[in-house]
């Protein structure tokens, strides 16, 4: 079902410009004086509802965390979801991630979720995956050195794709899990609204991969 536009979520964010950032071109470089610390930050790209970026920033409190929605009526939703306990190390942005190494200089993001992408699965659609190597080429300029992103997807043709994308760029595969909830060591795998939801139905895939570089300044595996 398709969640009805909301009118007034503009204004919400808006209203909350202390926790929520609304088109923030004018950011790069400045996120750790946001939060007021040199703690590693880590985004979520497609945040959708908030609930993972929210668990997280609750669990892990020397880790800043940067929940990203580029549509206006779910950002408010999960912007709502933290509002009240205004958690220090948590802020939300609404932004596309076409624009990001506008809003983040290179080498201040430590990680990047991927959870639960659109997976566009018609071939002409390809270049609007997430994991397509040109938003690759984004993460490079936003992750520090031997930074991670990691994926969750229930779509197994989604994963596929994104594995030989990694491989392609080069991308050291540090975890591969073809069944996240049924694997032994994720215990600790926060879930998003969409993972309970969809789980029962199927297999949660999930990849872990290093941007690592070699002297020359390419991207090795190894």
């Amino acid at each position: 079902m398709r969640l009805r536009n909301n009118p007034d979520a503009l204004d919400i964010l808006q209203a909350h410009s202390d926790l929520c950032f609304v088109n923030p071109k004018d950011m790069a470089g400045k996120w750790h004086d946001v939060f007021g610390n040199d703690h590693p930050i880590f985004i979520e790209i497609g945040m959708g509802k908030g609930d993972f970026i929210l668990e997280n920033a609750r669990r892990y409190p020397d880790i800043n965390f940067i929940g990203i929605e580029k549509y206006t009526t779910v950002c408010a939703i999960a912007l709502n979801k933290g509002i009240e306990e205004h958690l220090p190390n948590l802020r939300y942005m609404k932004e596309d991630a076409t624009v990001l190494p506008e809003v983040f200089a290179p080498g201040e993001v430590a990680q990047i979720f991927l959870n639960f992408s659109d997976p566009w699965p018609k071939k002409r659609h390809a270049k609007r995956r997430l994991t397509y190597p040109t938003f690759l080429d984004i993460y490079k300029i936003l992750l520090k050195e031997e930074g991670h992103l990691v994926l969750k997807t229930d779509n197994r043709g989604l994963f596929e794709y994104s594995l030989a994308s990694f491989a392609n760029y080069g991308l050291y595969f540090n975890d591969i899990c073809l069944d996240l909830h049924h694997s032994e060591g994720y215990e600790d795998n926060i879930e998003t609204e969409y993972e309970r939801k969809f789980a029962p139905r199927g297999p949660i895939y999930r990849a872990d991969v290093i941007y690592k570089e070699r002297e020359n300044g390419s991207l090795n595996k190894d």
